[in-house]
């Protein structure tokens, strides 16, 4: 693995997830794995999990991981090529990117879309500039349109909580939000399941808070929330603002908020989320604080998913 920005930079999800389960049955097995390694975790927009679970996760292999944030602790960075850098940016991610690359073995950066431009959030600008100028393996802690490191979670964490001998029932459920959020996670959890191909994997959401198709493809799509409950052996829930109309939430209707109630239509079905979630808006305290919900669980595996991918880079990088 040379960076990780999505699913089709791993050759083996099954192999990645046990990798991760065994670093969670023995953290430190590969503490020198990493030594006299640095990572540098370049912060464009706020992170608490990310941040916290990818420092962990370099420090149990013995790596030393240092923390910028590039908004409030240093010069604001021009991404877009021949800019006339007259306006509020003051340094080009040319110039800045190789030097990353030369204090630096790995570099991570987590990235946020605008949600006012789909084109130029769908281009991935900010990643492929530091991918094209840092000349080192890049790891996405998120980006405009994708969460890589929650999605190969969630996985973990899927995998942990079912045994039975059959695929089990997956849906991705659309929440109210009292503001628009990106795609991100949406996004990149159905690509990821899409990819893996171990679930019967259900997508349910209102009309017009359609995803892109490049991500969704595979996955079975309903409006009616109910229909797509049934005998659903996971929840997961998200919001998401539209695609088309691009970042607009046009409704924040509380029908679609996940109660006891609805779950009683699943097969006893775990819920997940990615946090921060607004509680009795998004999820209700009754199911947050239910034997059903494996939130905490799927955050803590946070740490075991980044420590799975930073050692597949450091042995594959030497």
């Amino acid at each position: 693995m040379r960076n990780f920005t999505s699913v089709f930079d791993v050759k083996d999800i099954d192999r990645l997830v046990q990798t991760a389960l065994n670093y969670k049955s023995n953290p430190f097995i590969d503490k020198a794995l990493g030594q006299n390694k640095r990572i540098g975790c370049l912060f464009l927009n706020p992170s608490m999990r990310t941040r916290l679970s990818t420092q962990i996760a370099a420090q149990n292999l013995g790596m030393e991981a240092i923390i910028f944030n590039v908004g409030s602790e240093g010069w604001a960075l021009e991404f877009e090529e021949e800019a006339i850098m007259s306006g509020n940016t003051v340094e080009h991610v040319k110039d800045a990117a190789p030097v990353f690359g030369k204090y630096f073995d790995i570099l991570a950066i987590r990235t946020f879309p605008s949600l006012k431009n789909r084109e130029d959030d769908y281009s991935e600008l900010y990643i492929n500039q530091i991918i094209k100028y840092a000349c080192i393996p890049v790891v996405s802690l998120e980006s405009a349109t994708l969460h890589p490191l929650q999605s190969l979670t969630d996985i973990i964490t899927i995998t942990e909580n079912f045994k039975e001998n059959r695929k089990p029932k997956v849906v991705l459920s659309w929440a109210p939000h009292v503001k628009p959020l990106p795609q991100c996670v949406a996004n990149s959890f159905s690509q990821w399941m899409n990819v893996w191909g171990k679930a019967d994997f259900v997508i349910t959401h209102p009309e017009d808070y359609e995803l892109s198709e490049a991500f969704t493809k595979g996955a079975t799509i309903t409006h009616h929330q109910d229909e797509a409950l049934k005998n659903a052996d996971f929840v997961y829930v998200k919001n998401w603002s539209t695609f088309n109309d691009y970042g607009k939430i046009y409704e924040s209707n509380p029908e679609w908020m996940l109660t006891n109630k609805k779950l009683a239509l699943t097969n006893n079905a775990k819920v997940m989320h990615c946090l921060p979630v607004r509680r009795n808006v998004e999820l209700s305290d009754e199911v947050l604080d239910g034997p059903n919900s494996i939130v905490t669980q799927e955050a803590s595996n946070r740490v075991w998913a980044a420590q799975a991918v930073l050692s597949e880079i450091l042995r594959a990088n030497g």
